[in-house]
């Protein structure tokens, strides 16, 4: 069972079973994870005729007996509290409280002694405390994501409370799954090694092992939790497949595009939904690169143009009828061609302004091929061009700093200091920052392929056979971890076992979480890798979904905070 239709299925058993008309009362994650799996109408379908956040709610007196009001909420404290106060002077007919994780015996005997009017029908737990992008990705959208990224000295009261919401994700997953797995970490990351080992010991193994003893596979599932500082090249570069894309030029937010501050749209066109589950040419067309897209959405709208001209020759009653039933199917299928050929239109503009096809040559050069000479030169140059913007010009400066900051410092100090002279935006030491979080002895994994042999020898094949398209010849690192879990060549030494609990043989299913945030090219690297039927189903998660300004806000903000904390010293 996948991600999707795991928490589409929960949605569907929360609210099928009960009859009647429904206020359907979510927090301010839950409703992403509804809003990610149901369209509007899907719910309406199910008789909710009224969606309201939790503690928007607690501030109307206005009686509603004739509503069943179904909560989903996650189990926390606050969430406890607004239903306590919502269950001494009850608005609504019934009650039926079902939350997205394990529940404490407390927070039951409170919500108990609260419902002194009997409202409550029932109380469930449903698995679903994540949000479900696509079939095999995940996230948890946290707003504090900087906080991975803390020094060690930096002394912060909101690491436990982080870790705790990374545990209580990742618990969810294996409960929605069905699955107790077998958990390895990232030796050289410490907030990867404290979330292995809290997971195991809150849920997999101590605390709720009851809820994990489902029936044993031959081999247990494999959960590797790694850290995003292994490998920082990923949401640095410029993307050039549909959906990442989208996500670094535009924006995707719980698979919403913002379309807003984009010249004037109609109301419908303002904010689009971009889901694999609910648009068949955004399926089939997410993980092409862009020159295919565009032909691909001409071929749509030449279809669309054939049925406008059918529908324009009405002449009989019986045609009449027939396109007043084909109307709905007509109005998605407009909306629809009018929302890709806006985002098109919009990147194009953007690829242009920024001169990214430019920009991008450069990026892909020095996260994938050697060269430091040729390197530093492209990026000179770059960085003395007026066309290309100041975010652009940070970028390339990081890339060619994590790529060769052991090979040429002085050449190094050179760009910081024409890149602080020529980008007002630039924040002082981030480039240093971000080597000192993610350079070379921080990191596990052959980021770019020039430690390992094996790595070596498969870039100097590529470089003689040549690649396709040099703006999407970049591979994320998972896709060698992929690789190795696959060949079962994951070294215990860089990705040790929590407690005595090893795995025998070749897992066939494999979570992978990565603290920090995952990107929508890792995301594809993992649909491309389940479709070659290795036998092996990875599903990818993470704490946010990042594009390079969500990385570098990261960054800024765990700056910012390390050192307001050294002058406290």
């Amino acid at each position: 069972m996948v991600l999707v239709s795991a928490v589409r299925d929960y949605i569907n058993r929360m609210l099928q079973d009960i009859s009647g008309m429904k206020v359907l009362i979510l927090d301010s994650h839950t409703v992403s994870v509804v809003s990610v799996g149901n369209s509007q109408s899907e719910l309406l379908q199910k008789e909710v005729f009224l969606v309201e956040l939790v503690d928007s709610i607690s501030k109307s007196k206005e009686s509603m007996s004739h509503l069943k009001a179904v909560y989903f909420l996650r189990p926390t404290s606050e969430n406890i509290q607004h239903l306590r106060r919502q269950l001494a002077s009850p608005r609504f007919g019934e009650y039926h409280l079902f939350f997205s994780n394990i529940l404490k015996d407390t927070q039951i005997h409170n919500l108990a002694d609260s419902d002194e009017q009997e409202v409550v029908q029932q109380i469930q737990e449903f698995y679903a405390d994540f949000v479900a992008i696509d079939p095999y990705h995940f996230t948890l959208n946290m707003p504090s994501n900087h906080i991975y990224m803390l020094p060690a000295v930096v002394d912060t009261s909101n690491l436990p409370h982080f870790c705790d919401r990374v545990v209580d994700g990742i618990a969810s997953i294996f409960l929605a799954l069905k699955r107790r797995p077998i958990i390895r970490y990232q030796r050289t990351s410490d907030i990867a090694k404290r979330i292995a080992q809290e997971t195991a010991v809150k849920a997999v193994y101590q605390q709720e092992s009851g809820l994990f003893d489902f029936r044993r596979m031959e081999v247990s599932p494999l959960l590797l939790v790694i850290d995003r500082r292994d490998d920082p090249v990923a949401p640095l570069l410029n993307q050039w497949t549909y959906q990442a894309m989208v996500h670094e030029l535009i924006g995707i937010q719980d698979n919403k595009v913002d379309l807003r501050n984009i010249g004037k749209l109609p109301k419908d066109q303002q904010e689009v939904v971009l889901s694999s589950e609910q648009d068949a040419f955004f399926k089939a067309n997410m993980y092409e690169n862009f020159g295919d897209i565009g032909k691909n959405i001409k071929r749509l709208v030449d279809e669309f143009q054939q049925i406008s001209k059918s529908n324009q020759s009405i002449q009989t009653i019986e045609d009449m009828a027939k396109f007043v039933d084909n109307y709905p199917e007509y109005r998605k299928m407009h909306g629809n061609v009018s929302k890709h050929v806006t985002l098109v239109i919009e990147m194009s503009k953007i690829v242009e302004e920024r001169k990214l096809m430019l920009v991008s040559q450069t990026e892909q050069e020095l996260a994938c091929n050697g060269g430091q000479v040729a390197a530093f030169e492209a990026v000179t140059n770059l960085l003395n061009n007026e066309s290309i913007s100041d975010i652009d010009r940070l970028l390339l400066v990081m890339l060619y700093a994590l790529r060769y900051e052991k090979e040429s410092p002085v050449q190094l100090m050179q760009l910081f200091n024409k890149l602080a002279s020529w980008s007002a935006k630039y924040k002082p030491g981030l480039v240093q920052f971000v080597l000192k979080q993610a350079g070379v002895d921080k990191r596990t994994g052959d980021l770019f392929g020039n430690r390992d042999l094996l790595n070596i020898a498969r870039n100097m094949a590529r470089g003689l056979k040549g690649v396709e398209n040099v703006y999407t010849q970049h591979q994320p690192l998972l896709f060698q971890t992929m690789e190795s879990i696959s060949k079962e060549r994951l070294r215990d030494v860089d990705y040790p076992y929590v407690g005595n609990h090893f795995q025998q043989g070749r897992p066939q299913e494999v979570v992978i979480f990565i603290v920090g945030g995952t990107t929508y090219e890792e995301s594809r690297s993992v649909a491309l890798q389940n479709a070659s039927n290795s036998g092996i189903r990875f599903i990818l998660g993470g704490s946010v979904v990042l594009n390079s300004k969500r990385f570098l806000k990261d960054l800024e903000e765990a700056q910012r905070m390390a050192r307001s904390s050294m002058a406290v010293v």
